[in-house]
């Protein structure tokens, strides 16, 4: 470290006598300000924390990038899914009075269930999402940062999911919860 560094260092914040050099800055600095047509008036707030680059420009006037695009579509498949289990399971626990047929009807239903389309999306979106949004890379860990507090990869959809979801408890179908 060099010497100018280090007393900088151990002198921050120690008051020191006025030296004639440091009056003659002061004078010169009370002297440009007292010029400046912009001295007693608050000068607006810039934010300059981005650097502005070509492919944000183009990015921007494209609209929304693919990953949001993927994202806003899982989330609409994924609540269509949930609203037409949620319709299933109430009519499987209408029309079968008796819980333990009621439990083997809806696991089976569970487990024909097609969670094609959705998952594909997920797939894509585990695969690309790092690279669309230039998520930063932990190099200690060689993992991606967390997004949110959260891994960026989606879990796909399943029989387990829809269970966890929508329980094979036909009181529960009944009353909607």
């Amino acid at each position: 470290m060099k010497r100018a560094e280090r007393e900088t260092i151990l002198f921050q914040g120690a008051v020191k006598p006025e030296a004639p050099r440091r009056r003659r800055e002061l004078a010169e600095l009370e002297e440009d300000l007292g010029s400046s047509p912009l001295r007693g008036r608050r000068l607006p707030l810039r934010l300059r924390n981005f650097r502005p680059a070509a492919d944000g420009y183009l990015a921007a006037l494209g609209g929304p990038l693919p990953y949001m695009m993927r994202l806003r579509r899982i989330a609409e498949l994924t609540s269509e899914h949930e609203r037409r289990l949620e319709r299933e399971r109430r009519e499987l626990a209408v029309a079968l009075p008796d819980e333990a047929k009621f439990r083997d009807a809806w696991r089976a239903a569970l487990a024909r269930w097609s969670f094609n389309e959705v998952n594909d999306l997920i797939e894509r979106h585990n695969v690309y999402y790092p690279a669309e949004s230039r998520l930063p890379m932990d190099p200690r860990t060689r993992t991606y940062a967390l997004v949110n507090g959260e891994d960026y990869r989606r879990r796909p959809l399943d029989a387990a999911w829809a269970l966890g979801r929508f329980p094979a408890d036909r009181a529960l179908a009944l009353t909607g919860a």
